[in-house]
């Protein structure tokens, strides 16, 4: 995932987080999408493009690629309905409902648990890494800098796992964590988890908190001089 005023840098930063298994995938853009960019994602086999609208040469572009199916998504007008805002899904012997995972990012600031407070910039790469997590199949762990991801570690036992498959990634990437913001969709039940990110480069980190261990993990972030925010929800996805 990547942010930027233009949207061909937005799609560079993605892109970069992960340029080995993007192929076949789904792209999803928040703005109308341009020729530039439909030049940029051309060069990769996609199935799915869902975007507000695209400029007519970006529409022409995209419509010679076999398989390719272009999405208009309509903006939503009105207050969605109690249905709309469930997700349902099939387990053994019945279904699982749920609400849709909305949970506030306010008051981050208040919600400090170390000795050191983060900077502006922690801040801004944090609120990012808690904004992609809650999307990646736990146990997940994303590193970000404000405005990308740069490792992405999902679906293991081991929460430890996990962001060491992130790190690798970004390593893998070309993509330094130097600086970084570490995102935990659960708590970190050991120090060993946040050790491993501040050992990669993060100086700050972003978790629910909840752990019976959560006072060796504040101390091991102070003993790091790292900042971490605690939000007290939790983002799980299966």
């Amino acid at each position: 995932m990547g942010s930027d005023d233009d949207l061909r840098e937005a799609w560079d930063k993605a892109f970069a987080t992960d340029k080995q298994a993007p192929f076949g995938g789904i792209i999803i853009c928040n703005r109308p999408l341009t020729e530039d960019l439909a030049k940029a994602i051309s060069e990769i086999f996609s199935e799915v493009i869902i975007a507000p609208d695209f400029e007519p040469d970006a529409r022409a572009l995209l419509q010679k690629k076999k398989n390719l199916r272009l999405m208009r998504k309509l903006s939503r007008s009105t207050t969605p309905s109690e249905d709309e805002d469930q997700l349902i899904r099939s387990v053994t012997g019945g279904v699982l409902v749920q609400s849709r995972d909305h949970s506030p990012e306010t008051d981050l600031e208040n919600k400090v648990v170390t000795e050191r407070k983060p900077t502006k910039a922690d801040l801004a790469a944090m609120l990012f890494a808690w904004r992609v997590v809650k999307h990646v199949k736990s146990n997940a762990i994303v590193y970000a800098a404000k405005d990308r991801t740069l490792g992405i570690g999902a679906g293991q036992m081991s929460r430890v796992d996990a962001s060491r498959i992130a790190i690798w990634k970004a390593a893998d990437a070309g993509l330094s964590l130097k600086g970084s913001a570490v995102g935990s969709d659960a708590f970190f039940p050991f120090p060993d988890g946040l050790i491993a990110a501040a050992e990669a480069g993060a100086t700050s980190a972003i978790q629910p908190g909840g752990s019976v261990k959560d006072p060796e993990v504040i101390a091991a972030a102070n003993q790091r001089k790292m900042a971490m925010i605690c939000t007290g929800i939790r983002h799980f996805k299966h």
